[in-house]
This record gives C-alpha cells, sequence and structure tokens, in this order.
C-alpha cells in the first residue's frame, strides 16, 4: 500500500513540475515583449509609411506580469489587455482610447492592423513582429530605456 502511495505521488509531482516548466518558459518568452515598441513598417495601406505618420509614430507598452497594453496611435491614446499564450497573442478585447480628431488614415490603419494579429516574433533583440497567419503585418523597434 505504502509503494503504491509512494509511487503515485511521485507521478503527480512529475506531472506538475512539467506543467510549471512550460508554463515558466512561456511566460519567460513572453518577457522578451515588455517594454516600449515603435511601429516602422505596417503592410496594407497605399500610403507610404510615412505619409500615414507623417508627425509621430505609433508606440504599444507591453506590461506582460499585468497582460496589459499601452500606447499611442500616432494621435490618440489607448490602453487595454492582451492575451499571449507562447507565440500566439490576441488584441481582439476592446481597448479604451481617447477620441481626438486625428488627420488622415494612420490611425484607423493601425487599429485595424493591430485586432487582426494573430502571433507575434522577436527576431532580433530589438526587433518585433507582430503577424496574422504566416505574414508580418507590423514591425516596431524597441525604444531604449
Amino acid at each position: 500500500m505504502k509503494l503504491y502511495l509512494f509511487t503515485t505521488l511521485n507521478i503527480i509531482m512529475f506531472f506538475s513540475a512539467c506543467t510549471g516548466t512550460k508554463k515558466t518558459k512561456a511566460m519567460d518568452t513572453q518577457l522578451n515583449l515588455n517594454g516600449t515598441w515603435e511601429l516602422n513598417y505596417i503592410s496594407g495601406p497605399r500610403i507610404a509609411f510615412d505619409g500615414l505618420y507623417p508627425d509621430k509614430k505609433p508606440f504599444i507598452t507591453f506590461d506582460v506580469a499585468n497582460k496589459k497594453i499601452n500606447g499611442n496611435t500616432s494621435c490618440n491614446n489607448f490602453n487595454g489587455p492582451f492575451k499571449a499564450d507562447g507565440a500566439t497573442i490576441d488584441f481582439t478585447s476592446p481597448l479604451a482610447m481617447t477620441r481626438m480628431f486625428c488627420q488622415g488614415e494612420g490611425e484607423a490603419t493601425f487599429v485595424k492592423t493591430l485586432e487582426k494579429v494573430t502571433s507575434w516574433s522577436i527576431p532580433e533583440e530589438n526587433t518585433l513582429n507582430l503577424i496574422m497567419g504566416d505574414i508580418a503585418v507590423m514591425r516596431f523597434s524597441r525604444m531604449s530605456r
């Protein structure tokens, strides 16, 4: 009986440790998102990047521990939750946003593209790609701290 109980407890502890390690690795990977990132490329619009954002580039700040983002669309400030699991990411929860009048299509392009993002990667230390399917639709550079 004691041997059965001992074996069962060891199996439970083993699988608990494996699950915890997987979650810890995912969280460690997501910590790379922490910080502020400035947009330097966005796909889709027929207007050149500098034409979309002539005065101010959008940026996004990740707080991974609290699963929150905030930033600026080049015109209005925004904040809200995000969901991430490994390389998948979801920004579809409604974002709280200021409502100043914005010239041009830059803000709408940024928000619509952000909502379509399904995953992320950091191929280089200071580069963040936000990806839809298998296409990088937004690229950001890490802003200095």
